[in-house]
């Protein structure tokens, strides 16, 4: 699994920001591991250029093997906080949406194989 993550310029810290996030994600997905193909975070200020509190946004995108990317956003005053309820949040989506597909083939029913027989001969 690849974690990609993107920054706007008002966030500092990144390589150690970015370690972080990897953590964070990584345990989030890690029941999932094995379907998740990438995972894209995107951080931002978004009022960065406002005196006072700052509210951060945070966007995260999975790649799931053979399905649409699935995409969540959160806000919040940290990054710490923004980073792990969006995390939060698309463990919830990816396992919800992974449960779904394993109670539908589960349930599939599929007509028999050609040339098997499900009827019992009566001899």
């Amino acid at each position: 699994m690849k974690v990609q993550i993107n920054t706007d310029s008002n966030i500092e810290g990144r390589e150690r920001l970015a370690d972080n996030i990897r953590g964070v994600v990584e345990s989030a997905m890690s029941r999932a591991v094995d379907q998740v193909t990438r995972v894209e975070v995107h951080l931002s200020d978004s009022d960065s250029h406002k005196s006072g509190h700052s509210e951060k946004r945070c966007m995260m995108e999975v790649r799931l093997k053979g399905r649409q990317p699935i995409t969540v956003t959160a806000q919040a005053e940290s990054v710490d906080k923004v980073v792990d309820h969006a995390a939060e949040k698309l463990n919830r989506l990816v396992e919800s949406t992974l449960g779904r597909q394993n109670d539908q083939e589960n349930r599939r029913t599929d007509p028999p194989a050609p040339g098997s027989s499900t009827q019992k001969d009566s001899s």
